[in-house]
């Protein structure tokens, strides 16, 4: 199984990765052993999780992903947290 996960940083920073571990990689972030971008920008929150059967369906969608602004990647947020609600 692999993980989409967009992370808040400190300084507002939307970071979207993939893992097979979202709780071990977030850790990871925090601890500064993340990405580059969350080193020097500290990882504040989870703030939303895909998940996928395979690395390359995971890594498709993180190339999309990525190409969103800020603002479309909020949306997603926010649609998916009132989908649970």
């Amino acid at each position: 199984m692999y993980f989409l996960y967009l992370l808040e940083c400190s300084d507002k920073g939307i970071y979207t990765g993939i893992t097979t571990d979202v709780a071990r990689r977030f850790k990871e972030h925090k601890a500064g052993l993340g990405g580059r971008y969350t080193r020097s920008r500290q990882a504040v929150k989870i703030l939303h999780t895909e998940q996928f059967e395979t690395r390359s369906a995971a890594l498709e969608r993180e190339s999309e992903v990525k190409r969103w602004t800020r603002e479309r990647k909020l949306s997603l947020v926010r649609t998916v947290t009132t989908e649970r609600e």
